[in-house]
């Protein structure tokens, strides 16, 4: 199979378990991703969130580079309205000056997610508007192009090579497309907008100096199993804090896939649940198999980025195990 396959995990907290350990055990499976042959492995950012402990991606991405030897190691995304380009290019140049010719930069164009959030960064929603320039300046701090701040530079990155992604929301296909970037485009339970934004993509693409040709990566959950119901059992912890987070607005830590089967849900809830569990890649080895077929031919993305998230760790690891032998990885 000629898709490359990566993984960006969330450092998802579980119930019962301190968010520091949900740090650690990205960086241990990272360090698994890396023996079972994965392209890349990213990390993502989040802030105040209950359910999530990665808040500082460049940090975690550090710890992650310095755990592995070969896989590429980056951001899933440094949300750029939150932050001044000039000290995201920095920080970037500083993990590739560390770690070179491994780190990958990926972009997102998201603000915090409740409206205190945003207070304490500084930041409106309004933010998320400017990303196209935003990203224009961060790209001009790392090539040496920008000419707003002529008397300063942005060290150690002016000059580095770090490949930058942009994850695409909204309008995000689109400004990658314009900047003559990678994009990344999830998820998977909505195939036909995946598909279109895709094909749009690819029409609007401008060739630049970071990438000569367009570039497409899918994001989605992707869970293998010895049975279709062991696959759907890894689903049911995310699922579930999605519905939950969508009805009582706090997007909380996993909890053990029994003990979620066996609450009472009430109707928008249910419906939410139910509706978060279906449209992934999920199955045995040989149902999931044809649907990375299936959606290799339908969108005609180069990577996959896989986004699972469960609360038993064995059963993740397992998954991860079973995609990496079936695509071939290694």
């Amino acid at each position: 199979m000629s898709l490359r396959i990566s993984i960006l995990d969330r450092s998802r907290v579980r119930a019962g378990h301190p968010a520091a350990e949900a740090l650690r055990d990205t960086v241990e499976l990272a360090r698994a991703a890396e023996e079972l042959g994965y392209h890349r492995f990213w990390v993502s950012e989040h802030h105040s969130v209950p359910g999530v402990a990665g808040s500082a991606p460049t940090v975690l991405a550090a710890a992650v580079a310095a755990a592995t030897r070969r896989i590429r190691v980056g951001t899933g995304g440094v949300m750029l309205p939150n932050h001044r380009p000039l000290v995201v290019a920095e920080q970037f140049g500083v993990l590739e000056a560390l770690f070179p010719g491994r780190i990958d930069m990926g972009l997102g164009r998201s603000v915090g997610f409740t409206g205190g959030i945003r207070r304490a960064l500084g930041r409106d929603t309004e933010d998320a508007d400017r990303f196209e320039e935003q990203l224009a300046e961060l790209l001009g701090w790392i090539d040496g192009s920008q000419r707003a701040h002529p008397e300063v530079h942005a060290r150690p990155a002016e000059g580095l090579r770090i490949p930058p992604f942009v994850l695409a929301t909204g309008a995000g296909a689109s400004i990658a497309a314009r900047a003559g970037l990678p994009v990344v485009v999830g998820d998977l339970r909505a195939r036909s907008r995946v598909a279109e934004a895709v094909a749009a993509y690819r029409e609007e693409f401008r060739p630049s100096a970071w990438a000569a040709e367009p570039y497409v990566v899918v994001s989605g959950t992707v869970a293998v199993a010895e049975s279709p119901e062991a696959a759907r059992r890894i689903l049911v912890p995310e699922a579930w804090s999605l519905a939950h987070s969508r009805t009582r607005g706090s997007f909380p830590p996993l909890r053990p896939a029994e003990e979620v089967e066996a609450l009472e849900l009430g109707p928008k809830e249910r419906e939410l649940y139910e509706g978060a569990l279906t449209g992934h890649l999920a199955g045995t080895e040989e149902e999931v198999a044809a649907g990375l077929a299936g959606l290799a031919e339908a969108t005609g993305a180069d990577e996959l980025l896989v986004t699972t998230s469960t609360y038993d760790r064995t059963a993740l690891l397992d998954s991860f195990r079973r995609l990496s032998r079936i695509a071939g990885l290694r």
